[in-house]
């Protein structure tokens, strides 16, 4: 994934739904999440009890999101990534556009991340979304 097309998505999203955030701060998608909405990205939580996070409504599932996502990042294991992605093609095909899909650091699953790319999303894999902003965060604070 080249670094203008990171920028880029960055730069154009507002919104992040982040699937396996959930209420314990300990947790690195909590701090991602937090850093993320303090940057100005509206975040939804997805997790199986559907709890509200940083004070966002949360949801079980994507297909329960009611508006547009522009990014879907993923605090999950690697062998939960093929479920996901379905979840992303069938949440994109819903008229809601489709999402980016982002894969935090050592979450990688190449042969579903190529039926993604198959399906017309965009892929960040292997990669920490909050590490990205920082290293953006001039270019990125010209635009939002």
């Amino acid at each position: 994934m080249s670094r203008d097309r990171i920028t880029d998505l960055l730069r154009d999203a507002r919104t992040i739904a982040v699937i396996g955030l959930t209420g314990n701060e300990l947790r690195p998608s909590h701090g991602v999440s937090s850093y993320m909405q303090q940057q100005g990205y509206r975040i939804i939580p997805v997790n199986p009890k559907g709890e509200e996070v940083l004070g966002e409504k949360g949801y079980k599932s994507l297909r329960d999101i009611p508006e547009k996502v522009d990014i879907v990042d993923v605090f999950r294991r690697s062998d939960a990534v093929p479920g996901i992605v379905d979840e992303v093609i069938a949440f994109g095909s819903n008229g809601n556009g489709m999402p980016a899909l982002w894969l935090q650091e050592t979450v990688v699953h190449e042969e579903a991340a190529e039926r993604a790319r198959n399906a017309g999303i965009m892929v960040v894999m292997d990669h920490c979304i909050l590490k990205e902003h920082r290293i953006r965060a001039g270019e990125l604070q010209k635009t939002r």
